[in-house]
C-alpha cells in the first residue's frame, strides 16, 4: 500500500465491501522511530482518526508531516462515540484507532469501541507495534514461556496486597503498570504482601533517553528508588516471578487441568499432557496426583 492509497477493503472472504475499515494502530511508547512504515501508510490514508487525545497525536503527525481529520474518542467519551464511529464505517469511511501510546485497549481506551464494532459485523484490523508490556518483559529476564498482563495495580492498599498475591500465585510471570505518584506505596504493599526478598523487575521510561531496567528484591527496589527521587518518574512497569511449584506440590492450574482430562482419559495419559504444558516431570506428577487423591 502505498502512501496515496486507501486501506484495502477487504473483508476475510476477500470480497470487496461497502463498508470501511477500522485499524487499531500502535504508536511509539517513547521513541518515534518505533513507528511502523505500515502505521505511518494507514494513518496517512484513513478519512477519520480516533484519538485518546488529539493535542498528543497532532505531535505524532505533525512530526510524520501527516494530516488528518482527528476525533477525540477516551476513557469518558468512548460508549457514546463507540456509535459515531461504526455509523462512519457503515458510510464507507476508513477510520484509525490510536491511544496516546502504544496499542490502543492495552490499558487503554478502545474497547467500547472494538467491541461494538466487532458486534455489528464490522471490519476490525490490527496494525502491530509498541506495547510497553510486551517490550519491558522481553527485555526483564523472568520467564516468558507463561505469562499474564494484569494491568494497572488497584488504587487501595488491600486491594494492591491481595493482587500482588494473586500475582504471584498464579504461578507464571506477572506484568503490571503503575503510576509515577503511586509507586512507592506499591512497593510497600508488595513487600507487605510477599516479604522483603520477594524478587521483581522494574522497566521505565523504554525506548527513552532514561530507559531503565531494575532487577533485584522488593527491598533492593525501594533504596534504589528512594536515593534518588528522580527514579521514580516516568512510564513504569513492574514485573512478578510466579510462585514455582515443589516437587511435592501441584498448581492448582495443572490439577484443574488434569481433573478436566481425565474425564476423557485415564489420568496417567491426563498426567502426561500436563506435564508437558506446564514443563513438568510426567512421573512426579503423575505420582503426587495418586498422592493428592
Amino acid at each position: 500500500m502505498t502512501n496515496n492509497q486507501k486501506p484495502s477493503n477487504l473483508g476475510t472472504s476477500g470480497e470487496s465491501a461497502d463498508q470501511g475499515q477500522l485499524f487499531v494502530v500502535a504508536t511509539p511508547i517513547g521513541n518515534l522511530e518505533d513507528i511502523t512504515q505500515r502505521a505511518l501508510n494507514v494513518l496517512q490514508s484513513v478519512d477519520i482518526i480516533a484519538a485518546e487525545d488529539t493535542r498528543h497525536t497532532n505531535k505524532l503527525l505533525s512530526h510524520f508531516s501527516i494530516q488528518a481529520k482527528i476525533v477525540a474518542v477516551h476513557d469518558h467519551n468512548e460508549k457514546q462515540k463507540a456509535s459515531e464511529l461504526l455509523s462512519w464505517l457503515e458510510q464507507g469511511l476508513n477510520v484509525a484507532l490510536v491511544s496516546d501510546a502504544g496499542t490502543p485497549l492495552i490499558s487503554d481506551p478502545g474497547y467500547a469501541v472494538v467491541n461494538l464494532c466487532r458486534e455489528q459485523g464490522a471490519m476490525v484490523s490490527p496494525i502491530p507495534g509498541a506495547c510497553a508490556a510486551i517490550a519491558a518483559v522481553s527485555c526483564s529476564g523472568l520467564p516468558t514461556d507463561r505469562f499474564q498482563f494484569i494491568g494497572f495495580t488497584p488504587a487501595k492498599s488491600k486491594a494492591r496486597q491481595d493482587f500482588f498475591v494473586d500475582a504471584f500465585n498464579s504461578g507464571m510471570t506477572s506484568i503490571m503498570y503503575e503510576s509515577t505518584h503511586r509507586i512507592m506505596a506499591s512497593l510497600d504493599d508488595l513487600k507487605a504482601a510477599l516479604g522483603d526478598d520477594q524478587k521483581v523487575v522494574l522497566a521505565k521510561e523504554l525506548t527513552k533517553s532514561f530507559e531503565t531496567f531494575f532487577s533485584g528484591t522488593v527491598v533492593e527496589l525501594i533504596a534504589f528508588l528512594t536515593e534518588d527521587p528522580a527514579r521514580q518518574k516516568g512510564e513504569i512497569v513492574l514485573m512478578l516471578p510466579g510462585k514455582q511449584a515443589s516437587k511435592n506440590e501441584i498448581s492448582p492450574e495443572a490439577i484443574k487441568l488434569i481433573e478436566l482430562l481425565q474425564s476423557e482419559m485415564p489420568l496417567k495419559k491426563a498426567c502426561g499432557i500436563a506435564a508437558d504444558y506446564f514443563g513438568l516431570k510426567k512421573n512426579a506428577l503423575y505420582k503426587a496426583m495418586l498422592d493428592h487423591e
